[in-house]
This record gives structure tokens, C-alpha cells and sequence, in this order.
């Protein structure tokens, strides 16, 4: 039995759809971080670092409501320090390990 792959490969992905098969859905794309225009590890990285530190004064207004009486969700408050709080630990992880690869990158001979 011969398949002819031509007309699969040609199909729509709603046709693929419609035949059961998903199409693939990658977990992260740079898209999620990069805005359209603007593409590559420093706008991804960028990006991050806006992300972070939307998080972290969302957590101090949090926090400073709590402290003010204005809300009573300390829970909340606290949960979102915690949330900005490993935001920055992996923002510097990874900084560490791109600051890593650079080192390594000056110290090859050529």
C-alpha cells in the first residue's frame, strides 16, 4: 500500500482537524515575550525584566493596602511577594547563566 504524502502535506491545519491529527503547540514561544516588531534574546530578556517588575509593585501595592486597612487580603498580598519574589530569583538564575556563557565565550582561544 502506497501512501501519497503530497496531498497530506497540503491539507489546511483545520483540515488536520478534522482528521484527529493536533498540531503541535510549543510550551514558550518568543513571541509571548517579544512584541511583534522586535525579535531575539534581548527583547525576550527584556521583556522578562518588565514582567518582574510589574510583579513585584503589584505585590507592594498589595502589601501597602494591607498595611494602610484599605484590604483585608493578607493571603493575597502575601502569595503575590512570593510569586515577585521567585520571579527574581530565576530572572538572576538566568542572568547568572547567560553572564556564564559569556565568560566562557571570552575565555576560548581561537
Amino acid at each position: 500500500m502506497k501512501i501519497d504524502t503530497s496531498n497530506f502535506l497540503m491539507r489546511s491545519p483545520s483540515a488536520l482537524g478534522e482528521l484527529g491529527i493536533a498540531q503541535p503547540q510549543p510550551a514558550i514561544t518568543p513571541s509571548m515575550y517579544a512584541s511583534p516588531s522586535t525579535s531575539g534574546f534581548l527583547s525576550v530578556f527584556e521583556s522578562a525584566v518588565l514582567d518582574v517588575d510589574a510583579r513585584t509593585r503589584a505585590a507592594s501595592d498589595r502589601v501597602a493596602a494591607v498595611d494602610a486597612g484599605h484590604s483585608d487580603d493578607m493571603v493575597g498580598a502575601m502569595l503575590a511577594s512570593q510569586e515577585a519574589s521567585l520571579s527574581f530569583s530565576m530572572l538572576m538564575q538566568v542572568r547568572n547563566k547567560v553572564m556564564g556563557a559569556v565568560d566562557e565565550i571570552v575565555k576560548l582561544q581561537v
